[in-house]
């Protein structure tokens, strides 16, 4: 029988065939093979023993969270307690991008904010509007449509409002809302394993708050080619193979704080030097 991976905890699958749940083990061979079942997953499974047999090939995966065959990716964007993080931002569109996965970015906190700082966020907001993304904030009423017929991966640090934006998406969900250290600035890991769960017509998954991503499976043009504005200069600049760094008569440099937000570029710059941070 071929189901789906909707919840893993520890190395127990709940997997949905149709309208029924099983839960299994994964088989050993899958360690000796290198690889683990994942949330998301399509699976082969033997109902009678309990186990996974065989996981299909999937159309992409992420790694932190850990779910597999995944349409969007929701990213939520605190910009108070915690307070706003480009970097951070631009660190999970870049790999997202990288994974040939839809970014969607929302914004949480705008109420706690001041009229000098929200003039501020509604021109990030407006930026990266301009650049091709989806952008909401957690009060959007057509933030519900996004959902139907697709798997969402939820994102973003502890803190910024995940569980709390699912809960008003959905009031049936009633996940639980940790609380936000005020000294540490990051929410307590409320959210305890990974799960894929309906909402609004579609599957999405609740994940642990995260700070610390990286960059491993991805080259410098990689990162380079996952910020989507920089993509219409790369006929204009004097180098074919420019990586808008060093280069003379780069357009993307010429554009910066003009056409491009001046803290993307200065985040690209980081990613480059350091590839993780």
């Amino acid at each position: 029988m071929v189901g789906k991976i909707i919840k893993q905890i520890s190395n127990d699958y709940t997997i949905k065939v149709g309208n029924e749940l099983y839960v299994c083990k994964a088989r050993g061979k899958f360690r000796n093979d290198k690889i683990t079942p994942l949330v998301g997953d399509n699976v082969v499974i033997d109902i009678k023993n309990k186990y996974i047999l065989e996981i299909l090939k999937r159309t992409n995966e992420l790694s932190r969270p850990s779910v597999a065959n995944i349409d969007q990716v929701l990213i939520v964007t605190s910009v108070k307690i915690p307070d706003y993080s480009s970097i951070l931002l631009d660190k999970l569109i870049t790999i997202i991008e990288f994974n040939n996965i839809k970014p969607i970015i929302c914004f949480t906190k705008l109420d706690l904010l001041s009229k000098e700082e929200l003039k501020d966020i509604n021109e990030v907001m407006a930026y990266y509007t301009s650049i091709g993304y989806s952008v909401y904030t957690n009060q959007s009423p057509n933030l519900k449509e996004i959902f139907k017929d697709k798997i969402t991966v939820f994102a973003g640090q502890s803190g910024a409002g995940k569980s709390s934006l699912l809960n008003r998406l959905d009031s049936n969900l009633n996940l639980k809302v940790g609380e936000v250290s005020i000294c540490l600035g990051r929410g307590k890991h409320t959210t305890r394993h990974t799960e894929l769960i309906e909402v609004l017509g579609g599957l999405v998954a609740d994940t642990p708050g995260f700070s610390s991503i990286d960059f491993k499976a991805m080259t410098k043009s990689d990162i380079r080619d996952s910020f989507i504005e920089f993509n219409k200069y790369k006929d204009k600049c004097e180098y074919r193979d420019c990586m808008h760094k060093d280069e003379i008569n780069c357009m993307v440099k010429s554009n910066v704080g003009k056409t491009i937000l001046k803290s993307r570029y200065e985040n690209y710059l980081k990613f480059l030097e350091k590839g993780e941070l």
